[in-house]
């Protein structure tokens, strides 16, 4: 693969849909790293993404700079969260006391059983699929709320790597609400405020490009979802 430059150090391998993208990017500009973003087509994947993506998946994060002539690689959106924290780039978002930091990595992976869920509900091809998996994202959201304190954010008022795991799902929401409301916040207020201090973050904000919505809209058109077909439809 063509060598990349060296400034900036980081570049962030991405599609414009993936909400793990999301989690690195909001990461990287929290802590104020410099980084490119080189965008991917997953259905049409080029040979160089292919020769440096073990998984075939994004984000990678490659790393120049460090003394090697090629970019080393880094996959898997919460090992580039968790190596931005060792390098000691910008502040941490991780808790010091190390009971607190594997509460908060056991967060992250719960967020990462939310987002399955919420793949299954943007495919639901029918309305029983759709309402098992919209039930089984309010249930999780429940716990999760039991888990919140006075907010604004997962931790009190500091941003944590927590954060950053649950934005690109409270992203979801903004567009699946927006056809019909899903109704899986209705149990919980904590988790209502905590999407909304979010995106008033501009790392949150910015983590995808103009035009998301249009673009998870034609996906859910793509896989003629049942989403798609609730517009004015109300949970009780």
């Amino acid at each position: 693969m063509t060598r990349l430059s060296a400034r900036p150090a980081y570049t962030l391998v991405s599609h414009p849909l993936c909400p793990y993208v999301q989690r690195a990017a909001i990461v990287l500009a929290e802590k104020g790293v410099a980084f490119e973003r080189r965008y991917i087509d997953l259905a049409d994947k080029p040979a160089w993404f292919g020769a440096v993506s073990p998984l075939g998946k994004v984000p990678l994060l490659l790393v120049d700079g460090h003394g090697a002539e090629e970019p080393a690689v880094v996959f898997e959106s919460a090992v580039i969260c968790e190596y931005l924290e060792d390098v000691g780039a910008g502040p941490a978002l991780h808790p010091s006391a190390a009971l607190e930091r594997a509460r908060h990595r056991s967060w992250i992976e719960f967020a990462s059983a939310i987002l399955g869920d919420v793949w299954h509900l943007e495919t639901a091809a029918d309305a029983r699929t759709y309402e098992t998996k919209r039930e089984a994202l309010e249930t999780k959201f429940v716990r999760v709320e039991a888990e919140l304190g006075d907010g604004p954010l997962f931790s009190g008022s500091r941003m944590c790597l927590v954060d950053a795991a649950f934005a690109p799902i409270f992203r979801y929401f903004d567009v699946f609400d927006a056809l019909a409301p899903t109704g899986v916040f209705a149990q919980t207020p904590k988790m209502d405020a905590w999407r909304r201090a979010l995106f008033e973050r501009p790392s949150v904000k910015d983590a995808v490009l103009p035009g998301y919505e249009a673009r998870l809209l034609a996906f859910l058109t793509r896989h003629d979802a049942y989403l798609l077909k609730r517009q004015g439809v109300s949970i009780q």
